[in-house]
């Protein structure tokens, strides 16, 4: 029957996903993953402190909460599914949060902010995507698992265009000497950062109401069970 077929598919994968999870090749790519964004995000609140950029102290808190991800990652690494699709929901949340922090420190930074140094900010946007392009190609393999994994790799992959487009706001700086491009990047990295963090935690919720309605056939024979 499709249904029963639909259901076999969905266990096989939720199997699936669980043996990858719990593979020592994804805690060690996790655990690279979590030492270069700890150490980007200093690099980039100095930066970003010394050149006065908004895009460049966005982009240091992105790498603070990809941080913060991985290290959630690892903690729930081969717990039932339902516990890594929380997490992925947490860290969603986290992702939203931050999307909108950012918009609102553009907002502030356009009523009353400075341009900031093109140079510095172009620097340092080099060098963060280099380490976020060198953690994409080591997340890339693990893309398709579940709402946990897909999460990493959308945030990694999020943070490799956030630092494509920090490069621009510097050159936009360098060209025309204000900080709108600058305050114009952060707006972008915001609406991904929103976009992104709304995506893994509607996947997140999907997994767990899988997991609820999987459940829910066992307690109900259990209880009848116990009634008898």
């Amino acid at each position: 029957m499709p249904g029963c077929c639909q259901n076999d598919h969905c266990a096989s994968s939720a199997s699936a996903n669980a043996a990858r999870a719990a593979s020592p090749a994804w805690r060690r790519v996790l655990w690279i993953a979590l030492l270069i964004n700890a150490a980007m995000f200093g690099v980039e609140v100095f930066g970003g402190l010394q050149a006065h950029s908004a895009s460049l102290l966005a982009d240091a808190l992105d790498f603070a909460a990809d941080a913060a991800n991985y290290g959630l990652s690892l903690a729930v690494l081969g717990m039932a599914l339902h516990w890594r699709s929380r997490a992925a929901w947490i860290k969603g949340a986290s992702l939203l949060a931050f999307g909108v922090f950012v918009l609102a420190r553009a907002l502030w930074g356009a009523w009353a902010g400075q341009p900031p140094q093109a140079v510095t900010m172009g620097a340092i946007a080099v060098a963060a995507m280099l380490s976020n392009g060198i953690v994409a190609a080591l997340l890339y393999a693990w893309r398709d698992g579940d709402a946990n994994m897909r999460s990493v790799w959308l945030c990694t992959r999020n943070d490799v265009l956030g630092n494509m487009a920090v490069l621009l706001a510097a050159v936009g700086v360098l060209g025309t000497g204000t900080r709108w491009p600058d305050l114009a990047v952060a707006a972008v990295m915001a609406a991904l950062g929103i976009s992104a963090g709304w995506k893994i935690m509607r996947l997140a919720r999907v997994e767990l109401q899988e997991y609820v309605s999987h459940e829910s056939p066992v307690v109900s024979d259990q209880s009848q069970w116990r009634r008898s």
